[in-house]
């Protein structure tokens, strides 16, 4: 990883595909610090990079017992269509992977960001891919608290597998 996108650093950034490289680096940051219990948000995650070889491998490295990885979406149909080898993956680690699906909210002011105790990523304007990435304790709290919230207000979903007769 490059100094210039290392997820600890703290800053601004603009355009889709600042945004990818910053979902990339921040899950392989992940995945080198064993980060203990990540949240990914996203109203679909329609333009997520969760399709990618390297996204998937960092997922991997990063899954190990005591983990947790909650997801949050009003919808996953973007995400069954679309990111196949994200969807194998989370088949496997169904275990650590909490899917959560909140209806009621409205889909432009639905949080799209990656939460961690160490680091966090909040795409404020998601039309022009645009936000704030860093350490600071206390905009990562308020995302927190913000995550939270729609996470009482949901139900699961996306469920690993489905069972039929």
């Amino acid at each position: 990883m490059d100094s210039k996108t290392e997820p600890t650093r703290s800053g601004r950034f603009v355009g889709r595909e600042a945004f990818e490289q910053w979902v990339r680096n921040a899950l392989a940051q992940a995945a080198h610090d064993g980060w203990r219990e990540i949240i990914l948000s996203d109203a679909t995650f329609a333009d997520w990079p969760l399709r990618e070889r390297a996204v998937v491998e960092s997922l991997q490295s990063w899954s190990a017992s005591g983990r947790r990885l909650v997801m949050l979406a009003t919808q996953y149909d973007e995400v069954i269509r679309n990111h196949a080898r994200f969807v194998s993956w989370r088949k496997t680690w169904g275990h650590i992977i909490e899917c959560r699906v909140c209806k009621v909210a409205n889909v432009l002011d639905f949080p799209s960001a990656i939460w961690s105790r160490d680091w966090f990523m909040h795409r404020v304007d998601s039309q022009r891919s645009t936000g704030v990435f860093g350490e600071d304790r206390e905009r990562g709290v308020q995302l927190k608290e913000l995550l939270d919230e729609k996470i009482r207000n949901s139900s699961p979903g996306f469920p690993a597998s489905t069972l039929g007769l």
